[in-house]
Formats: structure tokens, sequence, C-alpha cells
């Protein structure tokens, strides 16, 4: 009978945890505290973010990852997410169910957009911890071309983007279309940006992260970038931030609150600046 009672006190006490036998799922913040793990989800090849290099995942979310859970007090697993066909999937995949391939929720998700409006559609997890503001930028080889000039000026040169992105679609749709036969397409962002480095390209439009990264690994190269905004580009730029399943709200506070002291000590600045990238706070911070 006392064994029973030590059983049943026992199952008892795993729940309240939620760490009872066969619950799938994201973690509370006690449950992270007892398994001592806080896992984490990011993007596979993703650069400046999270890519995976020499056997590791490496990068601005892989770092900054490991660091909230160095503060935590446990250990991290690094979780590589493989792309959905949106950011909607991939909060399903990474955060509130699981995936395909067996792939298990983690505890957070970072590099999700934070937004009220999507927050509000994605009611299965609590998007928090808004730690960047991206935006995009045009960048070009100064011997070629003027940056500033209207982007229509462009025609005739090789302008790199990812494949069907936003910067993708404004390019090939400017001015009716008439820059279409000049676009080049590249797997990512990165792999555009590296294309106008490496001579391959006149310009290339991408994520500000992606533009200052290469950069910062090519700083031979003559590249320019655009001061003025790109007319009838609709995009201001957009805060990201993380996602915890939405009974984990507490481990999200602790996260945010983290967060903050990162950001006020410049352990956050230097996790970018590590990279080449300058870090901007979310206007939601």
């Amino acid at each position: 009978m006392q064994d029973r009672r030590a059983f049943v006190m026992g199952a008892m006490a795993m729940a309240a945890l939620g760490l009872a036998p066969g619950v799938a799922g994201a973690a509370p913040l006690a449950k992270v505290k007892a398994l001592g793990v806080l896992r984490v989800a990011i993007y596979k090849d993703n650069r400046p973010w999270s890519w995976r290099e020499g056997g590791e995942m490496v990068g601005i979310d892989a770092d900054l990852g490991t660091a909230l859970a160095k503060a935590l007090g446990v250990h991290v697993d690094l979780a590589e997410l493989m792309p959905g066909d949106d950011v909607e999937a991939d909060l399903r995949n990474g955060v509130w169910k699981g995936g395909l391939l067996g792939f298990q929720p983690a505890d957070v998700m970072l590099h999700v957009p934070f937004d009220r409006d999507f927050a509000a559609k994605n009611d299965q997890v609590a998007i928090v911890a808004p730690y960047y503001r991206e935006s995009f930028q045009f960048a070009c080889v100064k011997s070629q071309l003027d940056c500033n000039a209207p982007p229509l000026q462009y025609r005739g040169r090789k302008l790199a983007v990812e494949t069907d992105s936003i910067p993708d679609f404004y390019l090939m749709g400017a001015g009716g279309g008439v820059l279409a036969r000049d676009v080049a397409h590249f797997q990512t962002g990165y792999d555009a940006v590296t294309a106008l480095a490496t001579g391959k390209a006149d310009g290339a439009l991408a994520s500000r992260a992606q533009i200052e990264t290469v950069l910062a690994q090519h700083q031979e190269a003559a590249i320019a970038k655009r001061t003025l905004p790109l007319p009838g580009l609709s995009s201001p730029g957009w805060d990201i931030g993380m996602a915890v399943k939405e009974n984990s709200r507490n481990l999200g506070d602790a996260i945010e609150e983290h967060l903050n002291a990162m950001a006020a000590s410049g352990q956050l600045k230097a996790i970018f600046a590590r990279y080449g990238v300058t870090w901007t706070p979310a206007l939601a911070a």
C-alpha cells in the first residue's frame, strides 16, 4: 500500500509539471526546470539566423537560444526545423503539435513574426519576446548602379533575389514587369547577396540582416546600400519574436525577463555583432 501511495503521489507530481508519460507538447517553466533542458526550435538554412556548420547549429538564433537556456539555468537542445508552407504550419510543427518525420514540439520557437493580428489567428501559441526589427534593403555594386535611383533605372542589370519572396514579387512586378528578365533567383536571400558581393550580380534586394552579414564577410567588395525607401514596397519592416505553447505562458514570461536583461547589458547586441548584424530593437519591445 505504501508503494502504491508513493506511485500515485509521484504520478500526481509529474502531472502537475506536465511530465506524465504519454503527454506530448511544449513545456511550462516548471517542466523545463525539472528536466533541465530548454528545447529551442530554429529554422534550417536561415543565415545569418541559424544554419548547420561543422555538424553544429550556429547563427544569431542558435546563440540566442543557447544564452536563454543558460539564463534559465538549464541546458539547450537546438532543434532544426524544416520550413513548412507558411508560418502557421511552422508553429504547428515546431511548438504545439509536432511535425511529420517525428519532429517533437519545442518549448520555444525563434524567428516568429511579432504581430497582433497574426497572434490572434494562432491561438494555440503565445507569441512573446520581440527581439529584433527587420526590414528589406537594396544593395548594389557602386560602379554599376546608383542604389538610390528609381528601380526602373536598373533595367538591363542583374538583380538577385530569393525565389518566391517579397523581394522577388516586388522586382518581378515593378513597372508592369519591365525588370522581370533581369531578376536572378537564388535559394535564399543570403545566397542572393553573396552573388552581389562576389561579382555575380549588380544589385540585390534582401533583408537588412542578410545584407549586413554578407557585407561583413566581404569587406573588400565595393557595395553600397540604398538609403531611400523603395517606391511601392509596402513593408516598412516587421518585428521578430518567439512562440511558446499557449499553456506555457509562464515560460514566455521568464524568457522575456531574461531577454530584457540581455538587451540592457549589451549581450543581445554582441550576439548580433558576432555575425555582422546591427541589432535594432523591435518596435514592440
